[in-house]
């Protein structure tokens, strides 16, 4: 498995498994990867490497306002028509991008239209997580809402799949409860810092194999993957 998230920046002790369980899903849809590939959403273009092991080219698209670093090669508000002809992407990738859209609807009408015909989308959103890069977080999407917006753009062989089950979203929830109690003088951060990190790695260790006794991922996933195309 190549590891996607290698260089990402926000792989930390207490929320690595998110990372783990990103890089299983985006190699798992390595094939759908080709030709001119277009990232909505960027940023620092962490996983630019990652896509090229299987895609011609990258384009990276963000908005040059973004509260977050971004090396975009167009820069463009994607709640907006985007500055890019009809027709050019064989592959269409949107991660983490979704829920701090006010208009997201615009963005898979947009994406539909960039595709080529037989192109793929790969979008991920989180479900069960906490308001973050605020006050840009819009909106959680259930597979339900996930298919209605895809099938509106027009996309077709629309598929959903739960990125963790009911153990998974609550260890990294108590991660990140826990992470925001590391506070006050420094050797009080320190001890609660050496007390935590030992509870973070067993849970995050855990977790995957507790997810096996959930039989529903999707009622209470820490996100969601979706695959579509454009016929």
């Amino acid at each position: 498995m190549i590891q996607a998230s290698k260089t990402h920046n926000n792989r930390k002790p207490w929320n690595w498994l998110v990372y783990q369980s990103s890089d299983e899903f985006l190699n798992k849809y390595a094939p759908h990867y080709k030709g001119s590939l277009y990232d909505l959403g960027c940023g620092v273009r962490a996983y630019e490497p990652f896509f090229l092991n299987f895609a011609s080219s990258y384009v990276g698209i963000d908005w040059g306002s973004s509260i977050h670093d971004t090396k975009a090669d167009i820069f463009a508000d994607l709640n907006q028509p985007l500055p890019v002809e009809a027709s050019v992407a064989d592959t269409v990738v949107c991660l983490s991008v979704l829920e701090h859209l006010s208009e997201p609807q615009t963005l898979l009408n947009e994406a539909y239209r960039i595709m080529k015909p037989g192109a793929t989308m790969i979008l991920q959103v989180p479900w069960q997580w906490k308001l973050h890069e605020e006050p840009y977080d819009f909106f959680r999407y259930t597979p339900y809402g996930l298919r209605h917006l895809f099938g509106k753009a027009g996309f077709k062989d629309i598929e959903i799949e739960a990125t963790s089950g009911f153990f998974s979203m609550w260890v990294l929830k108590i991660n990140y409860f826990t992470l925001g109690l590391i506070a006050g003088p420094r050797i009080w951060r320190a001890i609660k810092r050496a007390v935590f990190q030992p509870m973070w790695y067993i849970g995050q260790k855990l977790a995957p194999t507790l997810d096996k006794l959930d039989k529903n991922w999707a009622v209470e996933s820490q996100g969601y993957y979706v695959i579509a195309k454009k016929v």
